[in-house]
């Protein structure tokens, strides 16, 4: 079976665009959220992670699984989606180019 390739958006609830609202609870989720795609990264599921960096931002999650609700899950497992401090939607993808040696720092 080909696999099947999503990517997920996330958006940063209103409420939290101003840093001023964060507390350790967000911090906390967020370092989850991190782990949590580390992990997908490990197993060979996840292709890609990013954000952008304005003051409203948001996030692509690029996945590549057997099924869409195995993506689905994944989204809606995602700690930062469900603690509800970003929204997420998911989109059939399909990557057609990938530099290698991207430098992610």
């Amino acid at each position: 079976m080909q696999k099947l390739q999503f990517l997920y958006q996330l958006k940063l609830i209103p409420r939290l665009l101003d840093e001023k609202n964060w507390t350790d609870k967000e911090n906390t989720t967020v370092a989850q959220h991190f782990t949590y795609l580390q992990d997908f990264h490990k197993e060979g599921k996840l292709i890609l992670a990013g954000r952008t960096l304005q003051t409203d931002p948001f996030g692509i999650v690029i996945v590549e699984v057997e099924t869409e609700e195995e993506a689905l899950d994944i989204m809606s497992n995602d700690p930062a989606v469900k603690e509800g401090i970003m929204e997420a939607t998911l989109f059939p993808y399909k990557v057609a180019l990938l530099r290698e040696n991207i430098q992610t720092s």
